[in-house]
């Protein structure tokens, strides 16, 4: 496959759908989380990012949270972001779009104002994340019967 790929913010109904595509395909039927699970009220109102082929295939998602959605996930302060439903597919994977997803997403943060960006790394995923500039902090814990982790990063402004 060619490592020609475009991250954008989704625009419409159709670039959401795409994303809700990929974490089906990583979470409910590669990784087994329960689909119920996947999907919450939050995708409403989150900004959602996707990665496409040059062919307009999607290969990846991710997801920003942020204001009052994000603060039950980022310990009460407004200014920080929840990155979160990451996904690439696999035969996307080693290309460098998990990078360029969450790349985007911290654009998207620092275009709301946000000073930080918090996430729940899956614990296989935190030297992926701890390249990117994250930090590990609190305890390991079980999500959707998956051990993961909290992480932080300060953002630059733009």
């Amino acid at each position: 496959m060619s490592a020609s790929y475009a991250v954008r913010v989704a625009q419409d109904p159709a670039d959401r759908e795409a994303c809700f595509a990929v974490r089906k395909e990583v979470f409910v039927s590669e990784q087994q989380v329960p689909e119920d699970l996947e999907y919450d009220a939050y995708d409403a109102d989150a900004v959602h990012v996707l990665a496409v082929r040059e062919d307009g295939v999607p290969i990846g998602a991710g997801r920003l949270l942020y204001g009052a959605a994000a603060v039950a996930k980022t310990g009460g302060d407004p200014g920080v972001g929840s990155l979160g439903r990451l996904a690439v597919l696999k035969s996307a994977r080693g290309l460098g779009v998990g990078i360029a997803l969450v790349q985007g997403i911290e654009d998207a943060a620092r275009a709301r104002g946000l000073t930080a960006v918090d996430l729940h790394a899956q614990t296989h995923a935190l030297g992926f994340y701890e390249r990117l500039g994250y930090v590990a902090y609190g305890p390991e814990y079980l999500e959707a019967g998956i051990p993961h982790q909290a992480m932080r990063r300060s953002l630059q402004p733009l």
